[in-house]
């Protein structure tokens, strides 16, 4: 259903090497760099993330309500993205864990910019 989702940066070099990183564990590259927006996807025709510097030239915020949930193949893997952001400079805002009444497996963090992200696997059948 979605194309992609963008989020806003105020240091668009330093979002690139944390999303590099990133994203890197969920096996997503680059898939388009531009002057003010990068984007990257797991594959093509799936769902890309992009960060850009905000087209009206004021500076980025964060979106209260706004977190991109990142799809995760196993728990294992949202361990691994929750840690490589944290060892980038991101801040916790809650430990992998069941989540949903177990039917998601789910880590939430901040960028260095404060945009609030999760990643999140699905559980059971």
């Amino acid at each position: 259903m979605l194309a992609y989702v963008t989020i806003g940066s105020n240091d668009l070099e330093r979002s690139i090497a944390f999303y590099d990183a990133v994203l890197g564990e969920l096996g997503a590259k680059r898939v388009s760099t531009g002057d003010r927006m990068i984007l990257w996807s797991a594959g093509r025709g799936q769902p890309m993330l992009g960060v850009c510097t905000p087209f009206d030239g004021k500076p980025a915020s964060v979106g209260n309500g706004v977190m991109p949930a990142l799809q995760a193949a196993s728990p294992e893997v949202v361990d691994a993205v929750h840690a490589k952001a944290l060892a980038l400079g991101a801040v916790d805002e809650g430990a992998p864990g069941e989540r949903a009444g177990g039917s998601l497996y789910i880590g939430y963090f901040r960028d260095p910019d404060g945009n609030k992200l999760a990643a999140a696997a699905f559980l059971g059948g």
